[in-house]
């Protein structure tokens, strides 16, 4: 099963849109400042938001479309509003 998942940064808010085949690990790399493009001094990265595919190929071209910043980004953000860190 291959995961898309979006999580947020309790201090800055930040949103970070990613897939992966373990979420348990992944969560903890974000975490640990093992992924460069997530890396803080303080603070965790918490999660908002996870769908499951069996197919890497749909999962792929899911995590693409939120990335891309177009319209599937804005509608599932406004789905998932009252999840976010306020």
């Amino acid at each position: 099963m291959w995961h898309v998942y979006v999580i947020q940064h309790n201090v800055t808010n930040q949103m970070y849109i990613g897939k992966t085949k373990d979420f348990k690990r992944r969560i903890a790399e974000h975490n640990n400042g093992l992924q460069s493009a997530t890396k803080r001094k303080f603070g965790e990265w918490v999660p908002i938001y996870l769908e499951t595919y069996r197919d890497k190929k749909d999962a792929d071209n899911r995590e693409l479309r939120l990335k891309n910043h177009g319209r599937a980004k804005q509608e599932l953000f406004k789905r998932i509003k009252n999840s976010f860190i306020a």
